[in-house]
């Protein structure tokens, strides 16, 4: 089956990864998002977070400010409007329920947004670190946006990852695109126990939650191809559930792609949140000490090999090696590494 236009596209050039999935699928970095046209769209209206399970309404929307004046990763600035609503919801919903238990962000202006040195690529880091006694570890969101000769490369992040105090997965969401009627879609529980050896788990987090009919529904649409990995590390971290597919309208299908962005998409990506956030996110667990070290163990070398193989292998060839290196400085404080 040959691949389509945006597969090729992500594999030279996507952020981190080195192909497309490397940076979702390793489990954690920070990516950024999508494109549009070059004009900015207007500012978003204030936005509510109740939508999360997608309702028929749109809500009225607030922008999570968290504290202060809303970081440069909340604008959004290159994505159509369906995908921009969506990103923004989402972003609240997550805000909603965990911004009490996060410290202010401690990423430096020149993080928070930066660019190459041709200004031909723009991109938003923002990371929040948990509180004491806060099961999050860090919440890290950014945009990614790239003029490149065959059109503009978006990428948009959404990752949340918990602490040792629980075993539950951390929150995986990506977009990559590079064309307005095609896209790649990742998103994920990434497990933290090995599901054969912990059945008890795998029916705690992916089949009581039923995680697996939203990959389902998705898969039905004839728009959707599933996204392989060619790197086998990269599949042996996600769950049986993940989803991670490759949706192309054709040449002219933009319009086509905004009605699976505000239908299917928005339904299926709030449900994965809201599961997460009900399910792992509010997880308390009594772990022994043990246990603590085997997580973190295993936290630490999925973060290890987002470094090695996403951040330090792509972000210099998009901006330059001293913008690189802020950047990844800025995600090892975070990663602890």
């Amino acid at each position: 089956m040959r691949r389509s236009r945006i597969q090729a596209e992500s594999e030279s050039v996507s952020i981190w990864p080195r192909e497309m999935p490397s940076l979702s699928s390793s489990s954690l970095l920070p990516s950024p998002f999508r494109l549009l046209s070059s004009r900015r769209p207007p500012p978003p209206r204030p936005c509510s977070s109740a939508a999360i399970a997608g309702s028929k309404r749109r809500p009225n929307r607030i922008r999570a400010t968290m504290s202060g004046p809303p970081s440069p990763v909340a604008e959004f600035p290159y994505l159509p409007q369906s995908h921009r609503d969506l990103m923004l919801d989402l972003r609240s919903a997550v805000e909603a329920r965990l911004g009490p238990h996060l410290l202010p962000s401690a990423v430096p202006p020149d993080v928070l947004s930066f660019h190459s040195p041709s200004g031909a690529s723009h991109g938003a880091l923002d990371i929040r670190s948990g509180g004491r006694d806060s099961p999050v570890d860090f919440i890290l969101e950014s945009w990614l946006h790239c003029e490149l000769p065959t059109g503009a490369l978006n990428i948009t992040t959404l990752f949340a990852f918990l602490d040792a105090a629980t075993d539950a997965p951390h929150l995986l969401m990506e977009f990559i695109q590079s064309s307005p009627s095609s896209l790649i879609l990742f998103t994920d529980l990434l497990p933290r126990k090995d599901l054969v050896l912990h059945p008890d788990y795998l029916d705690e987090f992916y089949q009581q939650t039923n995680l697996d009919k939203p990959r389902q529904e998705l898969a039905k649409l004839p728009q959707v191809q599933p996204y392989c990995s060619s790197s086998l590390y990269i599949r042996s971290v996600l769950s049986p559930t993940a989803i991670a597919v490759c949706i192309n309208c054709g040449e002219d299908g933009q319009s086509m792609m905004e009605d699976i962005m505000r239908g299917q998409l928005d339904a299926i990506c709030k449900e994965i949140v809201r599961i997460w956030l009900d399910t792992c996110a509010s997880s308390s667990k009594q772990l022994g000490e043990t246990e603590r070290a085997d997580l973190r163990r295993r936290d630490g070398l999925i973060k290890n090999k987002t470094i090695e193989i996403d951040l330090a292998a792509n972000l210099p060839r998009m901006f330059s090696p001293e913008v690189a290196n802020r950047v990844v400085g800025e995600i090892q404080k975070a990663f602890k590494i």
